[in-house]
């Protein structure tokens, strides 16, 4: 089985290199990506992308470019699975809309062009609706129209949209869905930190935090929006998940998902001895949003937004039709994360290197 994977060198790309590469029916991988490896295709780092094939394509290129580097790529593949997203530079929403909806557009039709009976893609808990106003746990059903403040939910809908309409005109099409929760993992440590803190911000959190092996406080204090609710998985978690789908050839929409989910509370006992100090939304918005504008973090509110809006996840459908179950839970997830961003802790490609 050839799999292709577009966007094969970050966060999630890289757990799914991991699971495809112990699949005995996987006997070939090529990574799609925009900063490969090495400018010639070719892996120069070590396992799991040097279990790869590197295609360059940037979907923020020229027409021909990006037909021609994704036709290249796709030819006699089995399965595609869909990762590219662009949360960076946030300042330029044109970028961003270019990647991910456009992006999203032309990985479609290439695969449709190639006539790749099977397609994966990697959405998000971001492209959920407000949640339930009794915060149940929801599950597929739950409208996919995004929260209307936050671009990254907003194209993460628009992607769904295309997929719906995908799915009407190409019935003979296997089209694969994952909502998943947040997605950590100690490799993504440096790309985290650049994505969503920022250089200042991330020099900040080193300066006060300290990692450390067991129930250590890694924090003397959690300031948090009141309210807040954290549900988080692996990333190998959710790449094993891939895997199952990919090698099952399993239509469908699946949320993935921890079962634990985390209060404010539940987060200050678990990073800061609980000592925590509860902020106004409203107040946390207004800092953020100036703080965004002045460039002194790397996302604005809308991420907050996000974060306070979307729905806690039901995972059962992932369990029982493709026999998955997280390995972590929630909060194994985050004190890996926390702790590789104290360690500043990277990998060797160029999206997860400290080295940018």
């Amino acid at each position: 089985m050839r799999v292709v994977v577009v966007g094969a060198s970050g966060n999630v790309g890289t757990a799914v290199l991991r699971a495809l590469a112990e699949e005995p029916a996987v006997t070939s991988i090529v990574g799609v990506a925009r900063r490969v490896p090495r400018a010639d295709g070719s892996s120069t780092v070590g396992y799991p992308h040097d279990r790869a094939e590197w295609v360059r394509v940037d979907l923020a290129g020229t027409a021909d470019h990006v037909r021609g580097g994704l036709d290249k790529a796709l030819a006699g593949a089995d399965a595609v699975v869909h990762l590219a997203w662009a949360i960076q530079p946030s300042h330029d929403r044109a970028y961003q809309k270019l990647v991910n909806v456009g992006g999203t557009r032309a990985v479609l039709d290439a695969v449709v062009r190639a006539g790749v009976p099977h397609l994966v893609v990697v959405s998000s808990v971001g492209a959920y609706s407000p949640r339930p106003a009794d915060d149940h746990l929801v599950d597929e059903s739950w409208p996919a129209r995004g929260i209307a403040t936050s671009d990254y939910s907003v194209d993460k809908a628009a992607q769904e949209q295309l997929l719906d309409e995908l799915e009407e005109r190409h019935p003979e099409l296997t089209v694969t869905r994952f909502r998943p929760a947040l997605m950590f993992q100690a490799a993504a440590g440096a790309e985290v930190a650049g994505i969503f803190l920022g250089v200042l911000a991330s020099r900040v959190v080193r300066l006060v935090g300290t990692s450390g092996p067991g129930t250590r406080p890694r924090f003397p204090v959690l300031p948090l929006p009141a309210g807040l609710r954290l549900q988080a998985m692996h990333a190998d978690d959710a790449a094993r998940a891939v895997r199952a789908a990919v090698v099952q050839r399993q239509a469908g929409t699946f949320n993935l998902a921890s079962d634990e989910v985390l209060t404010g509370r539940d987060l200050a006992d678990l990073l800061s001895g609980g000592r925590t100090v509860e902020l106004p939304v409203a107040v946390v918005r207004t800092a953020l949003a100036l703080a965004w504008r002045l460039r002194l973090v790397s996302v604005g509110e809308g991420y907050l937004d996000m974060a306070m809006q979307v729905p806690q996840l039901d995972a059962a459908r992932a369990r029982e039709e493709l026999d998955w179950a997280p390995r972590r839970t929630t909060r194994q997830a985050v004190l890996e994360m926390v702790d590789a961003l104290l360690d500043e802790r990277d990998a060797t490609t160029p999206p997860l290197s400290k080295e940018k």
